[in-house]
């Protein structure tokens, strides 16, 4: 039998890198990559059309897309982790001086209310500073993945012809979530953020996943073994990128091989695979999901994964 061609999008990155460029070739199964340049776009596409046989994916849009209903099912292949103390910002200018602050006030969001960043982000607000996160009105600049999902009275849509940026300009917002800009008067409200997110990791094993592998029910119903498979791929790929981590032979290091170096003088493996060494995380951002009006009740991890790779470590 032909082995199964699997049409697939996955941003190239250090980990998956061998896999992209055929040095580590999946057993059983061909990869036909096609590259979408804006990720999330191919996040949507694949929630609302399942339009890839394999794709990475958001985490929470993975989680909230399987509450309604959408049939693919992950594996615990975790490409992207980071803090997101910075991703909180504000602009100096209108005097803000504390998390709490935020409190009674409006606060934007870049594109939905289920973006896992920003699901990250308010979980440091009221984890790390007590904020109380139903007091705070969520504005939107965009629309969800998951069509079908409501969000809690208190996250609203943008004002017709404003943006995010103009309105911390001009104070309607108190702050922002995952916004780009170069404004030099806005800057994250949590200082030091990437120390202040290493801390987190030591104090509480705080280590933010925020992207997943996910796989179209009929194509593991079709094809019992890709599961594996496309799990052993992936961690087979990782395993020569943190080779050349290790060694220094990354040529032109980006500022996520740096942070990974950095994790990596602090935990053995900077990009763990597997279920294990993630649950305490995977637990955290579902009671967050959960307790901020994403996802209705909570799940079992084991039961959002496929079954064939809960025992797996990569």
């Amino acid at each position: 039998m032909a082995a199964p061609v699997l049409k697939t999008v996955t941003r190239t990155q250090g980990n998956n890198a061998a896999l992209k460029d055929g040095t580590v070739v999946p057993a059983g199964l061909v990869f036909d990559f096609e590259e979408v340049p804006v990720l999330v776009h191919a996040f949507r596409r694949m929630v609302r059309e399942l339009e890839f046989d394999v794709c990475e994916m958001a985490l929470t849009t993975y989680l909230c897309a399987r509450e309604h209903g959408v049939r693919f099912t992950a594996l615990p292949i975790f490409l992207v982790r980071a803090f997101h103390h910075g991703a909180i910002v504000h602009n100096k200018k209108h005097g803000l001086r504390d998390p709490k602050e935020l409190e009674g006030q409006r606060v934007g969001v870049n594109r939905g209310y289920t973006v896992t960043t920003g699901v990250w982000a308010r979980a440091i607000l009221a984890e790390e500073y007590g904020v109380d996160l139903s007091r705070i009105t969520w504005v939107l600049s965009g629309d969800e993945h998951v069509e079908d999902y409501e969000p809690p009275p208190n996250v609203v849509p943008i004002e017709p012809g404003k943006t995010i940026e103009q309105m911390l300009g001009t104070g309607e917002l108190a702050a922002a979530i995952n916004i780009a800009t170069d404004d030099a008067d806005v800057e994250p409200l949590i200082p030091d953020a990437l120390e202040a997110g290493i801390a987190a990791f030591e104090r509480r094993g705080h280590y933010p996943i925020n992207h997943l592998v996910a796989v179209r029910d009929d194509v593991l119903d079709a094809h019992p073994g890709v599961a594996v498979a496309v799990f052993n791929a992936f961690a087979d790929s990782k395993k020569l990128y943190l080779e050349r981590l290790r060694k220094g032979r990354i040529e032109n290091p980006t500022s996520v091989d740096e942070f990974h170096s950095r994790m990596m003088r602090i935990t053995d493996d900077p990009l763990p695979y597997g279920i294990e060494k993630n649950r305490g995380v995977l637990e955290n951002l579902v009671a967050h999901a959960t307790a901020q009006g994403i996802l209705q009740k909570t799940v079992e991890i084991e039961s959002v994964f496929a079954s064939s790779t809960l025992e797996l470590i990569g």
